[in-house]
């Protein structure tokens, strides 16, 4: 692990390979440690770098105001790196996107996985399954939040949790426990979003950009990515990818290896 100092916070990150630069944002339930399937594999052709959002794992939390897409962009300052390819999974995806609009210059294609997007409205129907699989869970029981929100997530509303690799759950459960943690501490900081939001602008990003889902995510997820590949002028839409849910790096490294180094050369 490296720290490095981005817009007056101390960013965790680790790095490895050389050639063209890759950053992998991870997941709002995880944190850099759930993209340990991809490190090696995509080192072997790019400078992989892969850090910690401010107040996630490692990082620091300064009392602020900061925003998470502009903490990209001053990575690649800090690292001295013009542009670099964004790879995000979930909520690290979203932030790849708002970074690509706010900074249009310095990321040079998306790669997205069961991501999320600035501005997007859950359904019903997800609102409901919520409801359905976890119901009210006390904000300040970590354990049992993040148990609720792999329950969801990362076994996916459509599997039963048997069905799932157990150290798999157990490492999920782990990371989002400390996530979740994070995410109360964040919110008595200020944190900026893209105004006006990713949603109605997909259509302004004129990169490469790759998108797919894990086919037992929750369905928003995936009617998620058909939006972005219907609204991204040449976005790749790969099919959703069997028996895996919202973390699909994770769950899948061999699949998505394979497709980001593909999307990548």
């Amino acid at each position: 692990m490296d720290k490095i100092t981005v817009n007056g916070a101390s960013i965790a990150y680790d790095e490895a390979g050389t050639g063209s630069p890759v950053v992998l944002l991870h997941a709002g339930i995880a944190d850099r440690r759930m993209w340990r399937g991809q490190v090696s594999a995509i080192a072997a052709r790019h400078r992989v770098i892969v850090p910690d959002l401010r107040g996630y794992g490692d990082s620091e939390l300064p009392p602020t105001p900061f925003t998470h897409h502009d903490d990209v962009a001053g990575l690649l300052d800090a690292l001295d790196l013009p542009r670099a390819a964004l790879v995000g999974c979930s909520f690290g995806g979203a932030v790849a996107i708002d970074t690509a609009l706010a900074h249009p210059d310095r990321v040079s294609a998306l790669a997205l996985f069961d991501t999320a997007v600035s501005g997007n409205e859950w359904s019903d129907e997800a609102n409901e399954l919520w409801d359905g699989l976890v119901g009210e869970v006390d904000p300040d029981d970590f354990v049992a939040g993040a148990a609720g929100e792999v329950r969801f997530w990362v076994v996916g509303p459509h599997r039963q949790p048997e069905d799932v690799d157990p150290e798999l759950v157990a490492f999920a459960q782990e990371m989002d426990q400390r996530a979740l943690a994070a995410e109360l501490a964040l919110g008595a900081v200020e944190v900026g979003e893209l105004s006006p939001p990713a949603i109605g602008r997909l259509g302004e990003l004129k990169i490469p950009v790759l998108v797919t889902a894990g086919a037992a995510d929750v369905p928003d997820i995936s009617r998620l990515a058909d939006r972005i590949a219907a609204e991204v002028p040449g976005a790749v839409r790969l099919p959703d990818v069997p028996d895996a849910a919202h973390l699909l790096p994770l769950e899948r490294p061999e699949q998505v290896n394979a497709a980001l180094l593909d999307f990548l050369s």
